[in-house]
Order: C-alpha cells, then structure tokens, then sequence
C-alpha cells in the first residue's frame, strides 16, 4: 500500500487553509504568504521508511521517518515547534499524529486514484487539501 504513494503531487484546491494556520497560531503575514502557495508533494517509499517532501517557492519542509516509530519532528520552517511524531497506516490512511503545544494536531493522507487527499487538523480545525499525480 505504502508504495503506491511513490511520486509527485501538485496541488489542485485547498479548503480552510487560513483557519488551520491560526489555529497554530502563526502571524497574519506569514498566514497570506502561506495561503498563496501552491506547494507539490513527493513521496518516496522504501519499505517501512518513508520520506515525504513539501516543497514551494516560499520554503521547503522533508519529513524523513520510519513507520510506526516516535520520532522528534522540527517544525522550525513552519512554525518554530518541535513535536513527539508518529506516523502510522489506519486502514488505507497514512495518519500522523503529532504530540506538542497545541492539541490535536497531526494529518491523514490517502490516495483515490491519482488524487492525493490530505486531512490537517490543530485543535477543532480541519483545512483539507488535494493534489493530483504528476
């Protein structure tokens, strides 16, 4: 399952992406910065190792991470947090869950086909994404 998320994604839509920013508490400028972008994802899947890359022209974010395994994740590029991490499979999700300042915080994302969905909650507010293979 994890293997067929190999590849690039570009972004198609994204829904509640500034309520998501203040939830974590970042700053208006950066906020409609962010809500501009139109950042593309790459997987890359070796076994239970897995490296996502988040990239755009504002700034760049790799998450390098074994499944299953806690992890310590730097936010500094996104929001100068430091999380307890930890990504899993529920289902056909890839979820993760990240333990710090604010409550409920962590992602789901799952492949329909050739489109890339991505589910980002902090607290009680979800932003949803879409990107499609490239």
């Amino acid at each position: 399952m994890a293997a067929a998320l190999n590849g690039k994604y570009e972004l198609v839509s994204q829904d509640n992406l500034e309520e998501y920013l203040k939830a974590l508490n970042l700053n208006l400028a950066f906020r409609k910065i962010v809500v501009l972008l139109r950042p593309e994802k790459e997987f890359i899947v070796d076994g239970n190792h897995m490296i996502i890359r988040t990239l755009s022209t504002f700034r760049n974010y790799i998450m390098d991470f074994t499944l299953g395994e806690e992890f310590e994740e730097d936010l500094g590029v996104i929001d100068g947090r430091i999380c307890k991490t930890t990504v899993s499979w529920e289902g056909n999700k890839l979820v993760c869950v990240q333990k710090g300042d604010v409550p409920n915080r962590g992602w789901k994302q799952w492949l329909e086909g050739d489109l890339l969905y991505a589910e980002l909650t902090a607290g009680d507010v979800v932003c949803m994404q879409t990107f499609r293979r490239v």
